[in-house]
C-alpha cells in the first residue's frame, strides 16, 4: 500500500478523521474488521468507488445510508471492498496433508462406522478451499459420498459465496492443480473454453452458506476439522482470542483448527489446542471448556 499525499483525500471527495474513524467504529462493530489510523488511504481509496457507485457527494452522507435498516447489502459491499479475497487451490499443502492423515485413520473409522463427520471452511472466498477439502476427503476416503460425511463452507460475502456454489475457474487458477485432479475433478465449461467448472461429485458435498463469525452462528457442531484461514488477521488480538474460543467450543476432542500461515492461537483456547505443525491444531481428547467471553 502507497502513502497518499496529506492533501489527497481533499481533491475529490472530503475525507476527515472522523468520518474515517466512523467507519472504522462500524466495521469493528459488525464485522470484527481492524482498521488502524494507517488504513485511512486504503479505505479512501476503495470506498470512493462505493459513493461513486451509490451516486453520494460525501462520506458523510454515505455514513448515514451505511446506518439505514434497509441498507444491509451495502454494509456487506463495505467489508467485501475492505478485505482481499486472495485464495487458491490447496494453498499451504501442509494443511491438507494434515486432515488427509486424519481422514485415513481416525475420521475414516467415524465414517464406517455410520458416525457423522463434518468439516467446516469458515471464510471459504470464492470456493477453492472447500473444494480442495472435498478433494482431499474423496482421495482419501472414495466412498464418502455415500457416508454421513459433509462440509460446510460459509462467508460473509453473499456475492462471493454465489461464485462458490457455481464452482466456475479461469483456467489460470486450476492450472496449480496436478494434471490428474483437473482431468478427475473439473471439467471445461460447455461456453467458455477458457473457464473450467468443478464436478458435481464435490459439490455434493458441500454447502455454502452466509455468515459473520462476528454473529451468532445457527449451528452447534461438533467439527472434526475447522479450517479459518487469514481471516483472523483483520481482527484485533481481543476479538481473535474469542474467535479462537468459540472454534474450540465447535470442535470435537481430538478434532483439528487450521489458521492461516501469519496467524497464531492465542489467549485461553491455546491451554486446550495442541500445535501439532505449521498453524495447525488439535482440540484436547479431555478438554475442559474455556470460558466464552
Amino acid at each position: 500500500m502507497t502513502n497518499a499525499a496529506p492533501d489527497a483525500f481533499s481533491r475529490d471527495l472530503p475525507f476527515s478523521d472522523a468520518d474515517f474513524r466512523a467507519i472504522a467504529d462500524l466495521a469493528q462493530e459488525r464485522f470484527g474488521l481492524n482498521l488502524a489510523e494507517s488504513k485511512k488511504p486504503l479505505v479512501y481509496s476503495r470506498l470512493s468507488r462505493r459513493l461513486k457507485s451509490r451516486k453520494v457527494g460525501s462520506f458523510s452522507e454515505y455514513l448515514v445510508l451505511l446506518n439505514r435498516k434497509d441498507e444491509e447489502g451495502e454494509r456487506l459491499e463495505l467489508i467485501s471492498a475492505l478485505t482481499t479475497n486472495v485464495t487458491s487451490f490447496f494453498r499451504e499443502q501442509h494443511h491438507f496433508d494434515t486432515l488427509r492423515d486424519a481422514l485415513v485413520t481416525e475420521l475414516n473409522a467415524k465414517a464406517m462406522m455410520g458416525q457423522r463427520v463434518r468439516i467446516w471452511s469458515a471464510g471459504c472466498s470464492s470456493g477453492p478451499e472447500p473444494y480442495s477439502i472435498a478433494m482431499t476427503v474423496l482421495d482419501a476416503l472414495p466412498d464418502a459420498a455415500g457416508k454421513d460425511l459433509r462440509i460446510l463452507a460459509t462467508d460473509i460475502d453473499p456475492k462471493i459465496v454465489k461464485k462458490a456454489r457455481e464452482g466456475v475457474y479461469p483456467n489460470e487458477e486450476i492450472s496449480g492443480l496436478q494434471a490428474a485432479m483437473r482431468s478427475r475433478w473439473t471439467r471445461a465449461c460447455t461456453d467458455d473454453p477458457k473457464r473450467a467448472v468443478v464436478s458435481d461429485t464435490l459439490k455434493s458435498l458441500i454447502t455454502f452458506n452466509e455468515l459473520n463469525l462476528m454473529s451468532d452462528w445457527p449451528f452447534h457442531g461438533p467439527f472434526d476439522a475447522i479450517f479459518c484461514r487469514n481471516v483472523a488477521i483483520y481482527f484485533n488480538q481481543e476479538t481473535q482470542q474469542r474467535l479462537w474460543q468459540r472454534f474450540y467450543a465447535m470442535l470435537n476432542p481430538g478434532g483439528l483448527l487450521f489458521i492461516g500461515h501469519s496467524e497464531r492461537v492465542t489467549g485461553p483456547a491455546l491451554q486446550h489446542l495442541e500445535g501439532i505443525g505449521i498453524t495447525s491444531y488439535r482440540k484436547s481428547r479431555t478438554p475442559a471448556h474455556p470460558p466464552l467471553q
